[in-house]
């Protein structure tokens, strides 16, 4: 995020470095609470991805501001948006475990399985980053979908984020209740890297 300002000023304990660190931890913390009817989890990442957006803008990137924005926006779309993915990630898991039971041509469909679940994950994640996400999921995954084929490389990132956080979860349970900031940081890091100065603005309140 280039537009931060990166000193301190006399009397700072800590830079801005260190101060973002922590907004992200607690807007991580927010994301993870808000996530917990799972339905609402791609509003949640969505919104913290948009509070993030305004840290160029010198707007508060803080757990007040997350609960304001998610609720001035949760609506039926973010709620359909919800179920979707969440049915999405049990029919996914269905598929591994059927390919764990010892069918024929299981590691070739445990294989295909698995390449179209990160797929889908991509783009869902992708679309939670994107600004249209706060007032249209289907023109966020529309566009999170071109972004996937035609950027290898920041789908890549997208995916690097998700294996970390997923492997700090498993390695220490309790950062799970903190890692939604650090992966909705990339995943807004992934979206405006370079991009023009109004990728940051569109979709803020």
């Amino acid at each position: 995020m280039t537009g931060m300002r990166t000193t301190r000023e006399a009397g700072e304990i800590f830079g801005p470095r260190m101060t973002l660190f922590a907004d992200v931890l607690s807007i991580g913390f927010a994301t993870a609470v808000a996530c917990l009817p799972l339905v609402t989890a791609p509003a949640a990442l969505s919104t913290a991805c948009a509070v993030l957006r305004g840290v160029r803008e010198d707007r508060p990137a803080t757990a007040g501001r997350f609960f304001t924005l998610l609720g001035r926006r949760l609506r039926a779309g973010d709620l359909g948006a919800g179920a979707i993915a969440l049915a999405g990630v049990l029919l996914a898991l269905a598929d591994l475990a059927l390919a764990g039971a010892g069918l024929p041509g299981a590691p070739a469909f445990a294989l295909a399985a698995a390449a179209i679940s990160a797929s889908a994950a991509v783009v869902g994640l992708r679309a939670c980053g994107r600004p249209e996400s706060v007032t249209d999921w289907p023109a966020a995954v529309r566009a999170a979908a071109r972004d996937t084929v035609r950027d290898a490389g920041g789908s890549g990132l997208v995916l690097l984020a998700l294996a970390a956080a997923a492997l700090c979860a498993w390695a220490l349970p309790p950062l799970l209740f903190l890692v939604p900031g650090p992966l909705a940081m990339a995943l807004t890091a992934v979206q405006v890297r370079g991009t023009g100065p109004d990728a940051y603005r569109l979709g803020e309140g």
